[in-house]
């Protein structure tokens, strides 16, 4: 009854306020423009002919050496510079893009994999009477459905859930959102509602019970975002843009002006940094799409510029599977120190961030492990107590550089918005700054706009509004069942390659592997519980991966997903990538290291050995030491205080299990913690207290040692697979 009058005086509160805002907000400018009708339209729009297929790399490297000169060069391959990239090209300008690292090394692929209008925004904007912060969520929402539409196998509408604690809060927030509808307008995913207590439980049994009230349901957009920038570079090249990964820009190239004698950018220096060789590339424009780095650009051009860019770190963590419900996120409005946390079911694990405080500028930022455990105490706080939150269960941790724009003195991020700007220098140089992930294309269109006008280009209006991405044009959401039916692989497998590649899923199961097994009958997994398959890493090398990190990090997302598989992963795809990039012994090696130390500091596996250190504290109970130590010396028969492979064969010898030699020396490296071949009594005891303060999870020799001193008893089946990796 009580909820009833909630919900009842929610909408008398809200329902003439909805009203007025409606009434303002011109929603008739914005009907609905998308849908097929509207993928027709754009493809008619765009005069230049899309090619089958886009240029090799060495190809684009050519045609950059050979051009004499561009309509527009863009510095940046993220999501803006690869979409400023698209809406040049299709305006028939001839387009050139330079990215020193990968497509989407950036921030582009360290998102929180949301494309939104920014509920919060909307906040701001109703309570400071912002227009501009007003406009900028609307842009947003429109962006939304027009992503959501030109590339569906790579983006989705998601449910996220408000949960209410306070019943005065549900009144507040259910107008809140209820706004974000409205300035949605026809583009709204779908209506938001209300909960009961018991019916929000249902759809998010791990939430805390204690004093719910009940929860308000919104949709927003959610997507892979490193495949998404992907896909927005290859379209580009398809197009003709003569887009280049790992080619850096040394400096700008000026000319002096006919007449005014100003000196004007007409070009740039770069290098290729795969061979080391260096070449101008000449543009009647050039364009700073460099995000963090947008600075750095400006002082090429002009060493006093002031910087417009103050950039704000953004960690976030992911965890397994079972926190969240499969299709199901949760937001969190208003943390302990006022940021705004997001809780996501994403490719089949959890993502949870993030958090926002002021950062250095760097290409390797690191997460700390201050910020995780901000997330995972946040993350405590909204699940239930029967959920234990363990430090473990991070599988992966990263941290993302937000390049915000705002007033080179103010110190406050948590106050600024991502609107974003267009600067023109004396020079010309064009910068783009600013904005976030799902206005990509908007910014795009306001450079290229700004380029066209500057420069004198002779170019229409953008085209991208409703132009398909690559993979888009042929998917639908049952194009996996062909793949299993005409190839032969599994039905998870499938259904990945095809929400990945869309139509070039194909392509991709063509130069799948035999399995040699009754079922599947191709496509041989990196790694047993994740979906990829070495036939990608072939793939990747075509789509432009030139290093390892390329590919466990952006064509594969293993490395945001469970370091752990990631570095199992690793000397496989390095051998794959090494036969079809013709690397020397030396070269693998070097790229192995390389992974691995990317690993190690950028996504999150330093914490997982700062968890458990040969100087680690050892906190457990008299009764335990003493069960732990006759479990540990029932492998060590002998009393040497240490156990060793053969200690480990014995055992198992004895209960008729088989592991494979390679196997039992990793399961036993991972404890080895001064690395001296043999896992000595302290050794265990440091992973025992660790696994029980919730700091370590997944440890082979754990399960393992358990199970077999339980089975030494029963004589049944010992199993040590990982169970989740978790750091």
């Amino acid at each position: 009854m009580a909820f009833r009058k909630a919900v009842k005086g929610t909408a008398l509160i809200g329902g003439g306020a909805i009203a007025t805002v409606f009434g303002l907000s011109q929603f008739s400018q914005y009907r609905n423009k998308h849908g097929a009708f509207v993928h027709v339209q754009a493809a008619e729009a765009v005069a230049v002919p899309i090619k089958k297929d886009f240029p090799t790399r060495e190809q684009q490297i050519l045609t950059l050496r050979n051009t004499s000169e561009f309509d527009v060069l863009i510095i940046g391959g993220g999501a803006t510079g690869c979409g400023c990239a698209l809406d040049a090209v299709t305006r028939g300008l001839k387009t050139a893009l330079l990215e020193r690292d990968d497509f989407s090394s950036g921030t582009s692929s360290r998102s929180t994999k949301l494309i939104h209008g920014g509920v919060r925004y909307l906040q701001k904007a109703i309570m400071k009477l912002d227009i501009e912060e007003y406009r900028m969520v609307k842009e947003a929402l429109e962006e939304r459905a027009n992503l959501l539409e030109i590339a569906p196998h790579l983006s989705a509408p998601l449910p996220i859930m408000l949960p209410v604690y306070k019943w005065w809060q549900l009144p507040y927030y259910w107008f809140g959102i209820k706004l974000y509808d409205m300035v949605a307008g026809s583009q709204c995913l779908k209506s938001s509602y209300v909960l009961s207590k018991s019916r929000a439980l249902e759809l998010f049994p791990m939430l805390r019970k204690d004093e719910l009230v009940g929860a308000i349901v919104y949709y927003d957009g959610q997507h892979n975002d490193a495949r998404m920038n992907l896909a927005i570079a290859l379209t580009a090249a398809r197009y003709g843009a003569a887009t280049a990964n790992y080619t850096e820009v040394l400096r700008l190239l000026k000319s002096t002006e006919p007449g005014s004698g100003r000196q004007r950018v007409c070009g740039v220096r770069c290098r290729d940094v795969l061979t080391g060789q260096e070449f101008d590339v000449k543009a009647k424009c050039v364009i700073n799409a460099t995000g963090p780095f947008t600075d750095s650009v400006r002082k090429m051009d002009d060493e006093e510029v002031p910087n417009i860019c103050q950039p704000s770190a953004g960690v976030h963590i992911v965890m397994p599977g079972y926190y969240s419900p499969d299709n199901m996120g949760l937001l969190d409005p208003a943390t302990s120190d006022g940021r705004v946390i997001f809780f996501l079911p994403w490719e089949k694990m959890t993502i949870a961030g993030t958090t926002d405080s002021p950062t250095d500028v760097t290409s390797h930022p690191i997460p700390t492990e201050e910020d995780i455990n901000f997330i995972l105490n946040e993350v405590r706080n909204y699940l239930s107590v029967d959920v234990e939150v363990r430090r473990g269960d991070v599988l992966a941790a990263w941290s993302g550089i937000r390049p915000l724009v705002t007033d080179p003195s103010s110190k406050d991020t948590q106050s600024i918005s991502r609107n974003h700007v267009v600067s023109i220098s004396d020079s010309g140089l064009i910068t783009i700054a600013g904005g976030k992930w799902t206005t990509y294309r908007a910014m795009a269109q306001d450079a290229i706009d700004a380029a066209v006008q500057t420069h004198n280009l002779k170019a229409g209006s953008s085209k991208t509004i409703g132009l398909q991405l690559q993979g888009a044009e042929d998917w639908s959401p049952t194009l996996y069942i062909r793949l299993v039916q005409d190839y032969g692989l599994e039905s998870e497998v499938a259904q990945h390659l095809a929400s990945t590649y869309g139509d070039k899923a194909y392509e991709v199961a063509k130069i799948a592997q035999v399995t040699g097994k009754r079922w599947p009958i191709v496509g041989k997994r990196l790694v047993s519980e994740f979906p990829y398959i070495e036939a990608e890493v072939v793939y990747g090398v075509k789509e432009y991966a030139r290093t390892a990190v390329d590919m466990i990090s952006r064509r594969t997302r293993l490395a945001f997903l469970n370091v752990q598989a990631a570095e199992e992963a690793l000397p496989r795809i390095v051998d794959i990538m090494g036969k079809e990039l013709n690397w020397s012994e030396q070269k693998k090696k070097e790229e192995l290291e390389a992974a691995k130390k990317f690993l190690y500091y950028e996504m999150g596996y330093k914490v997982k050995s700062d968890q458990l250190t040969d100087s680690s504290e050892i906190s457990l109970m008299p009764s335990d030491i003493e069960r732990y130590k006759k479990r540990f010396h029932m492998f060590d028969k002998d009393k040497k205080g240490f156990i060793t492979i053969l200690d480990v064969q014995r055992v198992l010898e004895s209960i008729s299990v088989q592991i494979a030699e390679k196997t039992l020396h990793e399961i036993l490296n991972e404890v080895d913690l001064n690395k001296n071949g043999q896992v000595e009594l302290n050794e265990f005891l440091q992973l025992m207290s660790a696994i029980q303060k919730g700091h370590v999870s997944g440890s082979r020799l754990a399960v393992l040692m358990k199970t077999a001193e339980e089975n030494l008893r029963q004589r049944g089946v010992i199993s040590v697979d990982r169970s989740g990796g978790g750091l």
